[in-house]
C-alpha cells in the first residue's frame, strides 16, 4: 500500500478523526509539529497515556455574502443547497468535503474539525435570496456539504434561523445530518412535512458504538441516531438513513444490520454511496486506516481500487457514488435486495414547489398613521 504524501503526522488526539494537519495542495510550504512542545502540554496536564493532548474547537463567527449555492452535477438529486458552517466538528476522517478547508488556507486535517465558521448573517442572506424576482424555488438541500446540526448550533441556532425563513417561503427543504439534535427542531419541520415541504436524512455509517467512536469521532452514538428517526417518524416528519460510505472490509459487513435497525425505528426510504477519497482525503483516510486497522488496511485499499478502477479515486460522475467492478456491484445488490425486504423506498425528494410564496411585509406606511383603523 502506498504510503500517505509528506504531512505533519500526529499521535491521534482523542476524540478527533485524523492525527494530522496535512497541508492544503495550495500552500508552497509545510508544517511540522513540535514534540517538545507536546510533551510541555502532556507534563502540564498530568497525562499519563500516550495519546496527543486534547484541541479545542474555534468557532468564527462571519458574514457570509450569499448563502444559496447551485449545483449543475448530474448524479446529484438537488439544486440548491445551503450549508451555514464550513468545517465540521464532527470530524469523521471519510468526509468528502475536508478539501474545502485548503480553499481558505487551512488543513482539510485538523483545521478541518477544529477551525469552523459559522454565517451568523444566513437567515437574513437567505431571506433576500428567495425574495428575488429572479429567484426559481426548487428543492433546497441543507447540510450538503458539512452538517448543519453540528456541535455549535446547539447555540447558535443558525440552522434553525434558517429553516424559519425556508418555512415561512413554503420551500422544500432535504436535511442531511448525523446529529439528533434534529429534533430540536420539530416543531417547524412537522407543519412543513404536512405540506410535503421537509424530509430528514440520517447519515449512519454503523451500528457498532466502538466503530462510531473513532469513524465519526463527534457525531452522536448509533442508538441516538436511531432514536432522532424514531421521533422524527412519530412527528410525521419523512426519515430516510444513508447507510453511507461504505468501506471495504471495515463497515460494509453491517449494511444489512444497519438498514434493519433504521427501518425498525420508522425510516421509510434509504440509499447507499461507497467510500470516496478526493484530493487529501486520500491520505488522510489511509493514515487513520493504518491507526485503527492495520491489519486490515492493505485489504481494505485493494478492494477500493477494485471499485475504482484501480486507481484509489474516480471522480466521474455516476461512478463517484457507486463505484464499479464486481465489489460494487455486489455491494449495490445486497443493499437492493435489503431495501425490498424492509420495504425502504429510494431516496425521495420533497420537490413540492406550487406553495412557494414571498410573504408579505408590513406597510411601511402604517407606521404613519398610527390612529387609523
Amino acid at each position: 500500500m502506498e504510503k500517505p504524501a509528506s504531512s505533519a503526522i500526529l499521535k491521534f488526539v482523542k476524540g478527533r478523526g485524523t492525527g494530522s494537519n496535512a497541508r492544503s495542495r495550495f500552500e508552497a510550504w509545510s508544517r511540522e509539529s513540535s514534540h517538545e512542545y507536546l510533551e510541555q502540554i502532556r507534563e502540564l496536564a498530568d497525562d499519563e497515556d500516550e495519546s496527543a493532548p486534547p484541541i479545542a474547537t474555534e468557532v468564527s463567527l462571519v458574514q457570509a455574502r450569499s448563502i444559496l449555492s447551485f449545483n449543475r452535477s448530474p448524479d446529484i438529486g438537488f439544486e440548491q443547497s445551503i450549508n451555514p458552517y464550513q468545517g465540521c466538528e464532527h470530524g469523521c476522517v471519510y468526509c468528502f468535503a475536508r478539501p474545502t478547508h485548503a480553499y481558505l488556507g487551512l488543513s482539510p486535517g485538523l483545521d478541518f474539525e477544529t477551525k469552523i465558521f459559522a454565517k451568523e448573517n444566513a437567515a437574513e442572506l437567505l431571506r433576500k435570496e428567495l425574495s428575488r424576482r429572479s429567484y426559481r424555488p426548487s428543492l433546497i438541500a441543507l447540510g450538503a456539504n458539512t452538517d448543519p446540526y453540528q456541535p455549535a448550533e446547539r447555540e447558535l441556532c443558525i440552522t434553525r434561523s434558517v429553516l424559519e425563513v425556508l418555512a415561512s417561503f413554503n420551500a422544500p427543504v432535504s436535511i442531511t445530518t448525523k446529529s439528533a439534535l434534529v429534533v430540536r427542531d420539530i416543531d417547524i419541520l412537522a407543519p412543513m412535512a404536512q405540506k410535503g415541504l421537509a424530509r430528514v436524512n440520517i447519515s449512519l455509517a454503523t451500528v457498532d458504538a466502538k466503530l462510531a467512536r473513532i469513524l465519526d469521532a463527534r457525531a452522536n452514538a448509533p442508538h441516538r441516531r436511531l432514536r432522532a428517526i424514531k421521533e422524527l417518524s412519530e412527528a410525521g416528519i419523512p426519515v430516510s438513513v444513508f447507510a453511507s460510505p461504505m468501506i471495504p472490509a471495515i463497515n460494509d459487513m453491517e449494511l444489512e444490520a444497519i438498514l434493519d435497525a433504521a427501518a425498525a425505528a420508522g425510516a421509510s426510504a434509504a440509499s447507499m454511496i461507497v467510500l470516496r477519497l478526493p484530493l487529501e482525503v486520500r491520505d488522510l483516510f489511509v493514515e487513520w486506516l493504518t491507526e485503527h486497522f492495520p491489519l486490515r488496511a492493505e485489504h481494505t485499499m485493494s478492494l477500493v481500487r477494485q471499485m475504482r478502477g484501480g486507481a484509489d479515486y474516480d471522480s466521474s460522475f455516476g461512478n463517484r457514488m457507486r463505484g464499479t467492478g464486481h465489489y460494487a456491484t455486489l455491494l449495490r445488490q445486497r443493499f437492493n435486495m435489503a431495501a425490498r425486504r424492509l420495504g425502504l423506498g429510494r431516496l425521495g425528494g420533497t420537490s413540492n414547489v406550487s406553495l412557494f410564496r414571498v410573504p408579505s411585509e408590513p406597510s411601511p406606511q402604517g407606521t404613519l398613521f398610527p390612529g387609523a383603523a
